[in-house]
């Protein structure tokens, strides 16, 4: 026979349980939406198409060879049960981007993902370097958003995003062509959203810090034989003692956010340099 005092502890939990609500998942309301995402067939890109295709968009996958984005329709369809789209072209060329505004001339939502990092010796990079990494890193999104915005604002809705860099803000010495591109593109974005004013449009630019995809079979090559927690204490150490999680991030901590900013929800979000470094930029504002 129970105690007295145990009998009312066990009435006191289930009146506590019975007032508990079980778990509403926030419907990012994006069925029916179309999503391109350059750089999309690894990292982040790729961890963007999977959250937006488990949230009901339809999404154009996009990498530089029809192998590429294969591999990745199938992986995504594999991980979804949904089948994205796939376009394979090189986005710092404008004849491909010419050729992939022709095959789908109208989307919903641009994110303009793609970009090339290369470390080296500022004093040892050439014109061409520069050329391309600004090709690449900008002039893609330059032109994806100049043939579908006008789109987008005919339908009174759309969402453009950048996907900068905690090096915009704090350039890196490895490489000051990449921060000089990621800074170019909060400049083009908040532009742009200047242009959507009293629009349903929105245009943004996000700044993910260090992030790690374990996924990709390429990391474990370039941590040159160490674990991933040598390489992360070093690296945090060295390159960004300012961070907060003091870790890599990961893909789906930043394709999530960039999901809720594509999606109708943040409406009221528009022409910012929106952070998700882990704390990185030592900075309150």
């Amino acid at each position: 026979m129970r105690s007295p005092i145990a009998s009312f502890c066990i009435a006191v939990t289930l009146s506590c349980l019975s007032l508990v609500q079980p778990a509403v998942s926030m419907d990012l309301q994006l069925a029916g939406k179309t999503a391109l995402i350059t750089g999309s067939t690894g990292g982040i890109g790729y961890g963007i198409a999977k959250v937006l295709l488990h949230e009901g968009a339809q999404v154009i996958v996009n990498g530089r060879t029809p192998e590429s984005v294969a591999k990745a329709v199938a992986s995504l369809k594999e991980a979804t049960g949904k089948t994205p789209l796939g376009f394979a072209g090189d986005m710092s060329r404008a004849d491909d981007i010419a050729r992939l505004v022709k095959t789908f001339p109208s989307v919903d939502i641009l994110v303009n993902n793609v970009g090339r990092f290369v470390p080296q010796e500022f004093a040892q990079s050439t014109d061409q370097d520069w050329y391309e990494t600004f090709d690449l890193n900008v002039m893609s999104g330059v032109r994806l958003s100049r043939a579908y915005l006008p789109g987008m604002k005919q339908r009174n809705w759309g969402r453009i995003i950048f996907i900068s860099s905690e090096s915009a803000l704090q350039i890196p010495v490895e490489s000051v062509a990449y921060g000089m591109s990621k800074a170019a593109q909060i400049a083009v974005a908040r532009g742009l959203a200047e242009t959507c004013a009293k629009t349903g449009v929105t245009v943004n630019s996000i700044l993910p810090g260090p992030t790690l995809d374990s996924d990709d079979p390429r990391s474990a090559a370039r941590f040159g034989g160490r674990s991933q927690a040598e390489v992360e204490e070093e690296f945090f150490k060295t390159r960004r003692p300012t961070s907060l999680i003091k870790r890599f991030e990961r893909t789906d901590e930043v394709a999530t956010f960039v999901a809720y900013v594509a999606s109708p929800l943040s409406s009221a979000m528009t022409g910012a340099a929106l952070r998700v470094d882990g704390g990185v930029v030592k900075s309150a504002f």
